[in-house]
């Protein structure tokens, strides 16, 4: 049996890096077995302390952190070192390697990252944006947006527009509904990029029976019918065929895999 691990995570800000880096760190390991507790805003060397304590109380404790600011890196390092903790800081050697590389010396300020430029705004517009276009709910500005994504129901629409809006990409989602017709603008549109998501029938059929099933409404068979996902999913295919829209299959991909794709698509769109 594996040992299992309890993980600190501590950062001098959201903690939102550090948490998006363990994740990555952690699908690595098929047979990582941990407890997670995690520790945002730690700017002092007292708080440092309260947590070195805790790790000391506990089994096979490990530290991973961010803070930017020198000194308190080098307390949380040595106090660890001290204590025989395992101790990891994620962007010291990164941050001193782009000093060397780029001549000159990092600010070392926490939250640095979230300044609120333009980039920030531009953010939370999309992100407004996106909102009040999901699902189709507004279609008569489809040139403000960025990307417009179409695809049957459960092909990951809504998710993969809150995950671009997040990127600043003003996104609308569409669903193909039986013989509902699209907006005539999407057709004749060339600047803004439109995408097709499909996904294999057989799964939509299993997504789509325990989306029914939570709701308890009995009166959904072709939704649920095999042969008419089928024939929806074969539809769309010659729909976005016949406008030459770029197909991406979601069925085997995360939301921030077909985000990947979609933004690839888009750069090279650009380019063109």
């Amino acid at each position: 049996m594996n040992e299992k691990y309890n993980v600190y995570l501590v950062s001098d800000s959201t903690g939102e890096t550090l948490d998006r880096i363990f994740l990555s760190l952690k699908s690595q390991f098929a047979n990582f077995e941990y407890e997670k507790k995690e520790f945002a805003f730690v700017r002092t060397e007292q708080q440092i302390d309260k947590i070195i304590k805790e790790c000391n109380e506990v089994n096979n404790a490990l530290i991973l952190y961010t803070i930017v600011e020198t000194k308190l890196a080098k307390y949380i390092s040595s106090l660890s070192e001290k204590n025989n903790l395992p101790c990891f800081g994620i962007l010291g050697n990164l941050i001193l390697s782009f000093s060397k590389l780029l001549n000159q010396k990092a600010i070392h300020k926490p939250s640095a990252q979230h300044v609120l430029d333009e980039d920030y705004y531009k953010r939370i517009e999309a992100i407004q944006f996106t909102m009040s276009h999901d699902d189709g709910k507004k279609v008569d500005d489809i040139n403000d947006a960025d990307v417009i994504l179409l695809g049957v129901s459960r092909t990951s629409k809504t998710p993969t527009s809150i995950y671009l809006a997040n990127r600043g990409y003003k996104t609308i989602n569409i669903p193909l509904v039986l013989d509902q017709k699209i907006p005539k603008d999407l057709t004749s549109n060339k600047k803004t990029c439109v995408i097709g998501l499909v996904a294999d029938p057989e799964r939509l059929a299993d997504i789509r029976r325990n989306r029914v099933a939570i709701m308890k409404d009995t009166n959904l068979k072709d939704y649920t019918n095999l042969d008419s996902i089928r024939k929806e999913v074969n539809d769309s295919k010659n729909l976005f065929k016949q406008n030459n829209w770029p197909i991406i299959d979601v069925t085997r991909r995360s939301v921030e895999e077909t985000a990947a794709s979609i933004l690839k698509i888009i750069e090279i769109k650009k380019h063109k």
